[in-house]
């Protein structure tokens, strides 16, 4: 939060130039790290930028300490810290930070998901017309343009679409009622560790997109199969 709105220190690119890495994104890594290797030193790690750890418990912590860096270095307050834990069965708990809103969801397998320590519900909508439904775009020219092709098919069959800019914070506000269903494909783990969890969790269903690995989608139980439909029909238009 120092940093935010703040002159921007020590950015480089990743997969392109429109693919930001601040120091505020290597520095919040480096903290989680050392927090993560004091605590729990035989726990295996996988970060955005770079750290990893083999795991000798079966546990891996998957971590996005910055998930919407353009968004944070812009200014716009659409960005948070996303941490998840994995064991042998799958995820056990997800949190995603918000600081900027002072929001923290969290989900404990098993156990629901809260936000403040509240409980959460994803929302009842049933039809994909009514439907307020995130999404995001990769970095890459020829990914965005397929993915704006999807989009022209997709968006006359929902209410709109939201584009905030952090897969983190969509999966989270998809969990609390904010969002009725969200996509997206092209995605990495620690884009949706902790979130799919929170939307689990909040009585939500997920998805995994065909033909991404790492792709998403997400939604309310009598949603997420026609909302999938709309998506899977949209992406596959000639």
């Amino acid at each position: 939060m120092r940093r935010f709105r703040a002159p921007a220190v020590g950015v480089d690119h990743k997969s392109t130039e429109t693919d930001p890495v601040s120091e505020a994104d290597r520095e919040a890594e480096r903290l989680i790290e050392e927090m993560l290797v004091a605590e729990r030193p035989g726990d295996g790690l996988l970060a955005e930028e770079g750290a990893s750890a083999d795991a000798e418990a079966g546990r891996r912590w998957v971590v996005d300490p910055l998930d919407g860096t353009v968004n944070y270095l812009y200014g716009h307050a659409a960005w948070c810290v996303s941490i998840a834990l994995e064991d042998a069965e799958g995820a056990a708990l997800g949190v995603v930070h918000d600081p900027a809103r002072a929001e923290t969801f969290r989900a404990l397998r098993g156990r629901g998901a809260d936000l403040n320590g509240a409980p959460v519900r994803v929302s009842s909508c049933e039809r994909p017309e009514l439907a307020l439904v995130a999404t995001g775009f990769g970095y890459a020219a020829e990914r965005r343009a397929s993915q704006a092709q999807a989009l022209a098919s997709i968006l006359p069959r929902v209410r709109d679409i939201r584009r905030a800019g952090s897969a983190a914070l969509d999966l989270a506000w998809v969990a609390c009622g904010r969002l009725d269903g969200y996509y997206e494909r092209g995605l990495q783990p620690w884009d949706w560790a902790a979130g799919r969890l929170l939307v689990e969790e909040a009585g939500g269903i997920t998805f995994p997109l065909e033909g991404e690995p790492a792709g998403l989608l997400a939604a309310g139980p009598a949603l997420a199969e026609p909302l999938a439909a709309i998506v899977a029909a949209g992406s596959t238009r000639p």
